[in-house]
């Protein structure tokens, strides 16, 4: 078989799509040395990865969501005459008619709409989001099959295009086991509730930010908010509200935690907590309960069923009920919270990114 990856967001840098590709290809590499890819990368990539002889690197210096993209990406695989391509986003080029499956992570963008969840111009959004409902809409009806990530997600793909549901398969994500950690200095965070992750709105930061500040106010012990999210616009309007409510000494901006320092990060703090309304997957409370560290999770239904009974859940939408959270991280006794611990180490061993990859390998093998 000859299998084409686009793998033009590969790696960290490129948040979870760049994490969930990366993890695809290398986990590929382990499993399968009969069949030959094609792996398309940014120019970045191409020069400095290296892969087994039956992994060809294709250069596909092209951004995503541009008229190159367009025009120029479905030339290269054209050329190659693959059996099939897997596009682990939804940015499928218009112009490619081949055979090919796709990856859709999420529905948020369908979810989270207006202002504040764009720096673009309103028009200018507008005119975006028509793109983006285009590109979607050519990846769902085009695609020979589609990958999603959790049941919840491939139930409201369905629902909203009215497709088959077998048109769907779902294949979990994974948590990265690798043990070549290093220690994170904390030195300067005090007692800390940790977060990962972006600070679009639908994360749901501005609510965390609020109960910190009332719980702060309340308690003579004040606990820090550590936040790994790239600096950016959203960024700057939590750091504003952080102000307004008068806990900008207790937010703790770190810019992108190195993946090495990652589960020190996590274990270090009292909790992590994930107020986020909206999700596909919700790989970082995986993450950190493979740290070792207690996780607090909104209520909302993916995040159930990917985390099960292994976290404490709260109503997202309720600051009183985050409030409570963070109190009982606090104040919660050691048996007690490692008990909770132990349990939900034990259950991320359930999610593989290798199990992932031969799960996808064979739907590979079905779709052709």
């Amino acid at each position: 078989m000859k299998i084409v990856i686009d793998a033009r967001l590969y790696g960290t840098k490129h948040t979870g799509n760049g994490r969930y590709t990366q993890n695809l290809v290398e986990n590929l590499t382990k499993i399968d040395s009969t069949n030959t890819y094609y792996i398309l990368l940014r120019k970045d990539d191409y020069e400095s990865l290296n892969f087994p002889k039956n992994f060809v690197k294709i250069l596909a210096d092209f951004k995503h969501y541009t008229f190159k993209e367009q025009f120029l990406l479905p030339i290269i695989i054209y050329k190659i005459k693959p059996d099939i391509v897997h596009f682990p986003h939804f940015n499928v080029p218009i112009f490619y008619f081949g055979k090919f499956i796709v990856t859709i992570h999420d529905m948020i963008m369908h979810k989270s709409k207006g202002g504040e969840a764009t720096t673009r111009p309103f028009p200018i959004y507008q005119i975006w989001r028509l793109g983006y409902y285009l590109a979607f809409a050519k990846a769902v009806y085009f695609s020979n099959l589609i990958i999603c990530p959790t049941n919840v997600v491939k139930d409201d793909l369905s629902s909203f295009y009215k497709i088959n549901k077998d048109k769907i398969k779902v294949t979990y994500e994974g948590i990265d086991t690798s043990t070549n950690q290093t220690d994170f200095k904390a030195d300067n965070l005090g007692k800390y509730i940790s977060y990962v992750g972006n600070a679009y709105p639908h994360k749901n930061l501005r609510r965390l930010i609020k109960a910190l500040s009332i719980y702060n106010k309340k308690n003579k012990l004040k606990i820090n908010l550590a936040i790994s999210a790239a600096r950016n616009v959203f960024i700057e309007r939590i750091e504003k509200l952080a102000k307004k409510y008068k806990v900008q000494k207790n937010l703790k901006i770190l810019g992108y935690v190195p993946d090495n320092q990652l589960m020190s990060f996590y274990n270090k703090s009292i909790a992590f907590i994930y107020p986020t309304l909206i999700e596909g997957f919700g790989l970082p409370g995986l993450e950190a309960m493979r740290a070792k560290t207690l996780v607090y999770s909104s209520n909302i239904d993916v995040l159930k069923e990917v985390y099960k009974d292994n976290v404490k859940y709260f109503n997202p939408k309720s600051v009183k009920e985050i409030v409570n959270s963070i109190n009982d991280a606090v104040h919660l006794n050691e048996a007690d919270r490692q008990k909770i611990i132990s349990k939900a180490y034990e259950f991320t061993k359930n999610y593989s990114w290798q199990k992932m990859a031969k799960e996808t390998l064979n739907i590979y093998q079905m779709v052709v």
